[in-house]
C-alpha cells in the first residue's frame, strides 16, 4: 500500500521463556527449550517474501548465546537496536546496573554485526526519564519505548511526552519515537502489536493502522519471536490474564503478521526517525 506517511516494523528478538508474563526465574533460562532460532528464520523468510526492512531490539541474552542468528539479521539488511541483555524491567534495578546492562548489550551487538546501535526498547516498556539520560549518555541516539496508552501494569512513563506526536526530541539530539495508539474519544487505544494485535480481528486493525496513516501519523508496530509459535511448551498454573495475554491466538498470529507485512510498506525506526525529521525541520 502506498503511502507518505512512514510505518516501521519492529521486533523484539527474546525467547518464549523469558516472557514475564510467564514467571520463569532467569536462573533456568539455560534449562529451557531454545526456540528463536527458528522462529528468527521464518520471520526473516515471511520478511524477504514482502520486502520489508525491520529494526529488531534485540536481547544481549541471545545475542550471546546465538551470535549467528543475530548476524543473519543484520546481513539481511534490517537494523540491529538493544533490548537491554536480561529482559530486567528498569524501574526495579539500580541506575549503575541499567548503564552497564545497555552498555554492555551495545558494546556486544555492535561487536557481533559491525553495525552501529543507536536505538532501544525498555523490557516491557518500562522507560524512565533516568533512564534516557543514561541511554544518551551511552551513544544511543533514539528510544522507543513510551507507549501513550490506557494505564498498564507494567509500563513506564515519560515525563513532558506530548501526545499524538510519534518522534519527540526529549533531550537535545536525542529522540523518542512512540508506539502507536489509535485515538478514541481523546484516549489513547493500544494500536501497535503484540496481545491487541492478536485480541482484534485482522480486518479492524488494519482499518486502525490506515487511520493512523491517514491522520499523517507516523506508525510503528512491534512483535516477538514467539508470537508466531504455537508450538512453544505450555505453563500450567499461571493467572488466569497472563494465560490470556501470552497465548491468546498465538496459532493465527502467523498469518496475521503476513498479511500484514504485504499490506502496508515497511521501513526500520532509524530510516523512519530521518524521513520524519526531514520532512517536518521544526520538529522538536
Amino acid at each position: 500500500m502506498n503511502n507518505s506517511t512512514p510505518a516501521a516494523m519492529s521486533i523484539d528478538v527474546e525467547d518464549w521463556f523469558q516472557v514475564q508474563n510467564l514467571g520463569i526465574d532467569p536462573s533456568l533460562w539455560d534449562s529451557q527449550e531454545k526456540r528463536v532460532e527458528g522462529n528468527v528464520e521464518r520471520m526473516l523468510e515471511l520478511m524477504h517474501e514482502h520486502g520489508v526492512q525491520c529494526t529488531c531490539f534485540v536481547l544481549g541474552w541471545i545475542a550471546q548465546r546465538h551470535p549467528e542468528t543475530i548476524r543473519k539479521i543484520a546481513q539481511a539488511g534490517h537494523e540491529i537496536a538493544s533490548h537491554g541483555y536480561n529482559h530486567e524491567l528498569i524501574y526495579e534495578i539500580s541506575s549503575k546496573r541499567f548503564q552497564a546492562d545497555i552498555k554492555d548489550t551495545k558494546a556486544l551487538l555492535e561487536d557481533l554485526t559491525g553495525q552501529e546501535v543507536i536505538g532501544y526498547r525498555a523490557p516491557c516498556f518500562s522507560i524512565t526519564d533516568q533512564a534516557i539520560d543514561i541511554l544518551q549518555q551511552e551513544g544511543y541516539v533514539y528510544d522507543s519505548s513510551s507507549f501513550p496508552t490506557l494505564a498498564h501494569d507494567r509500563y513506564g512513563r515519560l515525563s513532558g511526552i506530548e501526545p499524538n506526536k510519534v518522534v519527540q526530541e526529549i533531550r537535545p539530539g536525542f529522540h523518542e519515537i512512540c508506539v502507536s495508539c489509535l485515538n478514541f474519544c481523546g484516549k489513547g487505544l493500544p494500536w501497535a502489536g503484540g496481545g491487541y494485535f492478536r485480541l482484534l480481528p485482522y480486518a479492524l486493525f488494519k482499518a486502525g493502522v490506515k487511520k493512523i496513516l491517514k491522520n499523517k501519523q507516523p506508525y510503528i508496530f512491534y512483535i516477538h519471536p514467539w508470537e508466531i509459535d504455537a508450538g512453544q511448551p505450555r505453563i500450567r498454573g499461571m493467572g488466569r490474564q497472563y494465560t490470556f495475554r501470552h497465548y491468546l491466538n498465538i496459532d493465527k498470529c502467523e498469518s496475521r503478521w503476513s498479511k500484514l507485512l504485504g499490506d502496508f510498506n515497511w521501513t526500520t525506526i532509524a530510516k523512519l526517525k530521518e524521513q520524519v525529521l526531514s520532512s517536518e525541520p521544526n520538529v522538536s
